[in-house]
């Protein structure tokens, strides 16, 4: 293994016309090697994200119209029940004189229980739908702001020149300097 590094560190003694050897500025292969892979996610990362809020509006317009068919299931047993009302009521003034209080109390209840199911499935729909607005509001913010920094940092990269760079090292040196100061 110290035969490999050796041969990689005396890459960089060679003369450097017409031949080959490494960089050992670090900070200028930074950045370079980060212009590179910026270049690179935004290049494919535009479809990807493309791709993936697609598939996320897909699955939320699934939802809602799941939502949809549950509410429709409701308004259908809605139906049923008004129908079965109505028998009841029939059959409340075939019987009023004998047990008028006894079936209005049946009917009030049938109302009650059908009423209690209705909210109940209209509050999980609505449930439903902003939990998926919100975790797709989260998502698209998430997204927004990774490209919102991927795009400071481009800009930040383009408009650093050498001696910029150099100003912001050596004001960064003596801020470690005077913390250093400090501690002792």
């Amino acid at each position: 293994m110290k035969n490999i590094t050796d041969s990689f560190l005396s890459l960089s003694y060679w003369p450097s016309a017409g031949s080959f050897g490494f960089d050992t500025d670090i900070l200028a292969t930074n950045l370079i090697n980060l212009s590179v892979v910026l270049g690179v996610l935004i290049f494919f990362g535009k479809g990807v994200l493309s791709d993936l809020l697609d598939n996320r509006k897909q699955r939320i317009l699934r939802t809602i119209r799941n939502s949809e068919e549950l509410r429709e299931g409701a308004i259908e047993q809605l139906e049923k029940a008004r129908a079965r009302l109505r028998k009841v009521e029939t059959e409340a003034d075939r019987f009023r004189v004998n047990g008028y209080s006894e079936i209005e109390r049946d009917k009030l209840n049938l109302i009650n229980s059908i009423n209690t199911t209705l909210e109940q499935l209209e509050n999980y729909k609505n449930e439903t739908i902003q939990f998926e607005q919100q975790k797709a509001i989260h998502q698209v913010q998430q997204r927004v702001l990774q490209q919102a920094l991927q795009g400071a940092l481009g800009t930040l990269n383009s408009s650093l020149n050498n001696e910029l760079h150099l100003r912001t090292i050596s004001a960064n040196i003596g801020m470690f300097g005077a913390m250093k100061d400090k501690k002792n």
